[in-house]
């Protein structure tokens, strides 16, 4: 009997445990080997709903895109199974990837998803209005480009906790941040590895975010004395 996966909070399927689950189909190299060399089954087997969510989680890490096709094509009609959420994860990445937007849309718009893969999916239907705006420009987006595209599209509830999101941050990591800045403007590795963790953004979004607000305080500092400056000659 096939043993079933360990899969970590994070989502990430280790290759080890891959191999566990699917041990009939895995190589010596460490690479998925259920298929033959024209992306077919071979042999043909059916899966527990355990060991679906693992190979769905272990082909998009992989980016074979053709090859995850192949694996959910094979599924058949099992409403069951096309209701897990990491094969509707899985078909919003391929319909991504092969810019079927109104398609990626559809699966995002009319499906709940757990909290722990609202961010992956946020950035799916982010991106995908992104192209769709750039292919009809004919132009990359800039900054505010993007940030008017996301006011236009906002996030459907189903991928989305209902928290504001100001320029892709949530309010409340933004009051963490901000009230960290009052504190130390140059925070440690340690301090923003620690504000990562407790805001959910990466540590070099942090360092920017910092960054970049020191430097508006500078411009600002300096406009205001410019001012006065001005104020003083007039006098």
């Amino acid at each position: 009997m096939l043993k079933t996966p360990k899969i970590f909070s994070s989502g990430h399927v280790p290759y080890s445990h891959i191999s566990d689950a699917v041990p009939l189909f895995y190589n010596n190299r460490g690479f998925l080997n259920f298929f033959n060399r024209r992306n077919v089954f071979n042999p043909p087997i059916s899966f527990s709903h355990e060991q679906v969510i693992c190979l769905c989680k272990a082909l998009q890490q992989s980016g074979n895109v053709e090859r995850l096709t192949v694996f959910l094509c094979s599924l058949g009609a099992c409403e069951n199974i096309h209701k897990l959420e990491s094969v509707l994860q899985a078909k919003a990445y391929l319909a991504f990837h092969k810019e079927n937007f109104k398609e990626l849309y559809s699966i995002l718009e009319n499906n709940n998803f757990s909290p722990d893969i609202h961010q992956d999916l946020q950035d799916l239907w982010y991106q995908a209005h992104y192209k769709e705006a750039e292919k009809a420009r004919g132009t990359l987006l800039g900054a505010v480009g993007k940030y008017r595209i996301r006011k236009k599209y906002p996030l459907p509830r189903t991928i989305w906790d209902g928290e504001e999101i100001s320029y892709c941050f949530k309010e409340r990591s933004r009051h963490i941040l901000r009230e960290c800045y009052k504190q130390n403007r140059y925070p440690t590795r340690k301090d923003k590895y620690d504000l990562s963790n407790n805001t959910g953004l990466s540590p070099n979004q942090v360092s920017n975010w910092f960054k970049n607000r020191r430097q508006r305080d500078r411009l600002h500092g300096e406009c205001g004395w410019i001012i006065s400056v001005r104020e003083i000659e007039k006098k």
